[in-house]
């Protein structure tokens, strides 16, 4: 049992995936420091919304620039924390400064009121106003980026913010409050507090919470949503994902098998935007396979902390045995593997260290088909026409993104609109361009994040109808 509460000493302890050592060691919040963190930020907030945009403008940018300063710490905690391998573990960092910079150049277009027609004799507009205290819950697969695109949209619109990270990375949230700290952001506006499960529903329970911002597994997603109930507050919940790709007979194999391919396995699958299902146009099936299988075994598993490492270990033993039982099942099943674990000589169960893997006669009475796997494993089907490539891809419970790669646009456009998904893509997968809204349907989750649409969750309208005096 990884990242795991002492209940003795109150201590929350983060194993590293890398040796299984104990990386990091916290008390959790008391109760005594859960209501100051909610008097403090509830107070703080009251003075922070008469800033305006522009000044709150400054206090995320200088945080940034304090944050990226900070890059090298950063990326080897992520390293030992969660096993992004060394070589990646800074990209995270830069992918979390384009969003948050982003979300800070459109604020104030996005958050301007809204200005109806002229009407003789009155003035009407509607406002955006800030809805109070916003927590946060953030995930370890990807600690920054998810974290981010709550946090700075809340500050920038004249909230308040209480982060929650996983005890997985709670390193996270202590280097975000270091870098607002440099930034001198005013007190209480933002805080992290390390909370047990038990303490993170009753936090949510709280008058002082306005709104929830959750990122994480459906079963704690309903947790969330249940902890929230009757208190009449919004709940951001971004849940899972069975990210289907389709390649077109007319796509172009060799760009389609790498972004496919590195869609799927970056991060050791552990996104809920990764590619876990693939399919082909029978013309091109055996040669994408052949291309994808080639792929996979150049890469090299290793300790997240060796430089030539491009897949590092999986969270945790727990998580790897999961996919191990996927993809036994899927077996027995009749599947076919294309990739021998023996090629990755670190790969043994009992441990986070697991080979990619490949499967092809899969179908969808698999679980490797239907459920998410959230580990180094993809199925790859062959499909006789786009019709049934939208009715497989659509038969999930998870409706996040979905991509199809192809040379003719019109083709394509008119498969995304036909697919149940939150975002589409087209010869391209698993990235957030953060002008765009990221949102999910189904069991993916509800509410928005990103663009200026990722505004409007974390304001609430207020309308002005004035009479003008005669």
């Amino acid at each position: 049992m990884k990242a795991q509460l002492d209940v003795t000493t109150q201590n929350q302890l983060t194993y590293s995936p890398i040796d299984d050592s104990v990386y990091v060691e916290r008390t959790v919040a008391s109760q005594a420091q859960v209501k100051d963190a909610l008097e403090s930020a509830a107070s703080a907030q009251r003075q922070w919304r008469k800033t305006s945009i522009a000044q709150r403008s400054e206090y995320c940018l200088a945080m940034l620039d304090a944050f990226m300063d900070n890059t090298e710490e950063i990326a080897e905690q992520l390293c030992w924390m969660m096993g992004r391998p060394i070589q990646y573990a800074n990209l995270e960092v830069a992918g979390m400064v384009e969003r948050a910079q982003h979300m800070i150049g459109i604020a104030e277009e996005s958050l301007a009121p809204l200005r109806l027609p002229p009407k003789d004799g009155f003035v009407r507009y509607i406002q955006r106003e800030p809805l109070g205290v916003i927590f946060v819950i953030a995930p370890w697969n990807y600690p920054y980026l998810t974290a981010i695109n709550s946090i700075i949209p809340a500050l920038m619109a004249g909230n308040a913010v209480i982060l929650k990270h996983s005890a997985q990375t709670p390193l996270c949230a202590e280097q975000l409050a270091r870098a607002f700290e440099i930034a001198k952001l005013p007190q209480g506006v933002f805080q992290y507090l390390h909370l047990s499960h038990q303490a993170t529903e009753s936090l949510i329970q709280q008058t002082q919470i306005d709104f929830v911002a959750f990122t994480g597994s459906v079963a704690a997603g309903r947790v969330v949503e249940q902890a929230s109930s009757g208190r009449f507050i919004g709940v951001g919940l971004e849940l899972g994902g069975k990210d289907p790709a389709y390649v077109r007979a007319d796509a172009d194999i060799e760009q389609a098998v790498a972004s496919c391919i590195d869609g799927a396995f970056f991060n050791s699958g552990q996104s809920c935007c990764a590619i876990e299902r693939i399919y082909v146009g029978n013309e091109i099936f055996d040669e994408f396979v052949s291309q994808a299988v080639a792929l996979v075994n150049n890469y090299k598993l290793g300790r997240s902390d060796a430089p030539d490492t491009t897949l590092g270990p999986m969270v945790n033993s727990r998580a790897a045995e999961s996919v191990r039982t996927q993809i036994s099942d899927a077996l027995a099943a009749g599947a076919i593997t294309h990739i021998d674990p023996a090629n990755f000589p670190l790969d043994q169960v009992g441990t986070p260290y697991l080979a990619p893997q490949v499967l092809t006669n899969v179908n969808h009475s698999m679980r490797i088909m239907t459920e998410e796997s959230f580990g180094p494993v993809v199925g790859i089907m062959q499909v006789e026409s786009d019709s049934e490539a939208i009715a497989l891809m659509n038969d999930s419970e998870f409706g996040l993104t979905a991509c199809v790669f192809s040379r003719d646009i019109d083709a394509a456009i008119a498969i995304g609109e036909a697919l149940e998904t939150g975002t589409f893509f087209l010869n391209r997968c698993d990235y957030l361009d953060p002008a765009l809204a990221w949102s999910g349907v189904k069991n993916s989750g509800r509410g928005c994040t990103l663009s200026a649409l990722g505004y409007e969750r974390l304001t609430r309208p207020k309308s002005f109808h004035l009479k003008l005096p005669t």
